[in-house]
């Protein structure tokens, strides 16, 4: 997906309706133990456009009070995200999850990633463990086909977008895109932009 109005040009208000037309997160179904779903389409997530304070404001005008007390999973769907047009920078992660209610975190159950790739669990076995507690490992979950996601999820409960399925299919024949061995979409990536401050710090512990 393809944006080509800047960030300067929207207003915090303007970004965040963005974020809502494009319905990037959305409180959806249930899992099979009973907790409500948060469902996050990376693909659909403008990062060029939307700062951060647009993003964290959303969630806490948006997200955070529909989720109230309940306990909830994520399912966050990876598949053709683009790590230059979808994912914010690693100081940006960090900011948004340091955003996040002392309450919600206590609440979250299960993190389901569908369709990581090797470079995405590359990036959370390094540079996640300087943004994410331990715990948070605890309840993350790679899931690597559809059929699986629904041994945890209720699947008439949950709209997951056509190219997903497309996607899904395609590692069926291209097994070895389960591992990142090859892409034959030019928009599968896992890394989000490095920082330069963590760049120059992981140097440091390879040297």
């Amino acid at each position: 997906m393809t944006f080509n109005t800047s960030s300067s040009s929207l207003s915090q208000s303007q970004q965040q309706k963005l974020i809502q037309k494009l319905e990037v997160f959305k409180i959806q179904g249930r899992d099979k133990q009973g907790h409500a779903i948060l469902r996050i389409i990376g693909n659909l997530f403008p990062a060029k456009i939307v700062n951060v304070e647009a993003l964290e404001k959303y969630l806490e005008d948006e997200i955070f009070p529909s989720l109230g007390e309940r306990p909830f999973s994520v399912v966050y769907v990876q598949t053709w995200v683009d790590r230059s047009e979808n994912l914010p920078g690693i100081s940006a992660l960090r900011s948004i999850y340091e955003s996040i209610p002392v309450n919600i975190r206590e609440n979250l159950k299960a993190v389901y990633f569908l369709h990581p790739g090797f470079q995405s669990r590359l990036f959370l076995a390094t540079f996640g463990r300087l943004l994410f507690p331990g715990w948070f490992y605890w309840k993350l979950r790679y899931i690597n086909r559809l059929e699986f996601l629904w041994d945890n999820i209720r699947r008439k409960e949950i709209e997951i977008p056509e190219f997903v399925y497309e996607h899904d299919e395609e590692l069926e024949y291209h097994r070895a895109m389960d591992y990142g061995l090859e892409s034959d979409h030019p928009r599968v990536y896992g890394v989000p932009n490095l920082d330069t401050t963590v760049l120059t710090y992981s140097m440091r512990c390879l040297a």
